[in-house]
C-alpha cells in the first residue's frame, strides 16, 4: 500500500519515520479515565495501515500499560514502526529527584546509568522486542550530571539496544549540555498553536544543532480538535476536568480560532483537527507532531493530516488567526 505520508529523519541518525506520530498516553488510560486493550490495538493497527510509522510511548503512561499494550500490537509487524520509548521517571528506586505519588508509591526523576540500564530492559519485555530505535530522557533529573546519563545512553546504542537519543522537557541549560556532550538526535517537547513557546527558545537551537523536534500535545490534550466546545463535561480522573487550559473562556476563544480554520479544512475536505497538525508539522523546526488514538477512526484521522500541505498563504491564514483569537489564553 503506497502512502504520501510526510517522512522526516530523527536528527542525524539515518532514521526516518512519519512526520505525524503516534502518541499512546492516552492509551495508557491513567490520567484519561481508563483503557481499552482492544480498542488500543485497533488504534495501533490502523495507525501503521495508514502510513504512521512513528509510535512513542514510555514506562510511566500507566506505569507499564502503554508499552504492554504497545508490544502486542506490534507482534510480528515491529519491522514497520519506529518505536520510541522513554527512560527516567522511576519507581523502582527512590533515587533522584521526588515528582510525584501514585496510588501511594512515589515516581521520581532519576537519570542514574544504573537505572537507565535496568529501565531500559523492562521497556524491552514489555515492547516485546531487542532493540527501541529512538530512546528519550523523560523529564530531566536535577541530581545527576547529563554528561553521565549521556555516557548511559551512549553505552545502550554501541550494545544496539537503541538506536537514536532524545531528551524531553529540557531547559534551554539542559538543552545546551545535551548537545555538548553529542549524541542528541531530538527532543520532544509541548508545542501547538495554544502553547508555541519553544519557538523563541529551543527551536533556534535545535535547527543550528540538527536536532529534530518532536512536539507532543499538538492538539493540546483535545483543545484544538475542534470537538470539545463549551458545553463538554469531563469527569473522573480525566485531568482536563479541573485544567485552567479548559476553562469555558478559553474554549470560547478556541471556538473563534476553529470559525476561522474551518473555510481551510472545507477546501482540503479535512477536519479542523487535520489542518491544526499539519499546521504543526509545517512550523519552522517542528519535525514530528505527536498525536493521541484510542480508537481506529481517530488513527485514521491523525495519519491522513500527514499527506496534508498547506500553502504558505494557508499557515499565514491559520498563524494570523491563531495570534488573533488566542491571546491572553490560559494555558
Amino acid at each position: 500500500m503506497s502512502h504520501d505520508v510526510l517522512t522526516r529523519q530523527i536528527g542525524s541518525s539515518g532514521i526516518t519515520a512519519s512526520a505525524v506520530g503516534l502518541g499512546t498516553w492516552a492509551i495508557g488510560g491513567w490520567m484519561w479515565g481508563g483503557t481499552d486493550e482492544a480498542n488500543s490495538i485497533a488504534a495501533i493497527h490502523a495507525s501503521i495501515d495508514e502510513g504512521i510509522s512513528l509510535i512513542d510511548t514510555a514506562p510511566a503512561y500507566g506505569f507499564g500499560v502503554a508499552e504492554e499494550i504497545v508490544g502486542k500490537a506490534l507482534k510480528g509487524r515491529r519491522d514497520q514502526v519506529v518505536l520510541a520509548t522513554k527512560c527516567g521517571l522511576v519507581w523502582h528506586t527512590r533515587k533522584g529527584n521526588h515528582f510525584f505519588d501514585h496510588d501511594g508509591m512515589p515516581v521520581h526523576r532519576y537519570l542514574g546509568g544504573d537505572a537507565i540500564v535496568y529501565e531500559v530492559e523492562q521497556s524491552l519485555r514489555r515492547l516485546g522486542t531487542d532493540y527501541i530505535d529512538h530512546y528519550i530522557t523523560h523529564w530531566q533529573d536535577p541530581t545527576t550530571p547529563i554528561a553521565e546519563t549521556m555516557e548511559a545512553l551512549l553505552k545502550l546504542k554501541d550494545q544496539g539496544k537503541i538506536r537514536s537519543i532524545g531528551a524531553s522537557n529540557v531547559s534551554s541549560t539542559e538543552l545546551d549540555a545535551y548537545i555538548t556532550g553529542g549524541g542528541l538526535d531530538a527532543i520532544q517537547e509541548e508545542f501547538s498553536m495554544v502553547k508555541p513557546d519553544i519557538g523563541a527558545t529551543l527551536v533556534p537551537v535545535c535547527q543550528r544543532a540538527g536536532v529534530s523536534i518532536l512536539s507532543y500535545s499538538s492538539l493540546a490534550l483535545g483543545l484544538l480538535s475542534g470537538r470539545i466546545g463549551p458545553d463538554r463535561v469531563f469527569e473522573g480522573d480525566d485531568q482536563r476536568k479541573d485544567s485552567p487550559r479548559f476553562s469555558i473562556a478559553n474554549r470560547q476563544k478556541v471556538a473563534r480560532l476553529m470559525d476561522a480554520i474551518r473555510p481551510v479544512a472545507a477546501d482540503r475536505n479535512a477536519s479542523e483537527a487535520q489542518i491544526v497538525v499539519a499546521w504543526t508539522i509545517q512550523q519552522p523546526g517542528i519535525t514530528f507532531a505527536l498525536c493521541g488514538a484510542r480508537n481506529p477512526q481517530q488513527a485514521r484521522e491523525n495519519a491522513r493530516a500527514g499527506r496534508i500541505r498547506l500553502t504558505p498563504e494557508e499557515i499565514e491564514q491559520i498563524s494570523e488567526a491563531a495570534a488573533q483569537h488566542l491571546i491572553d489564553l490560559d494555558a
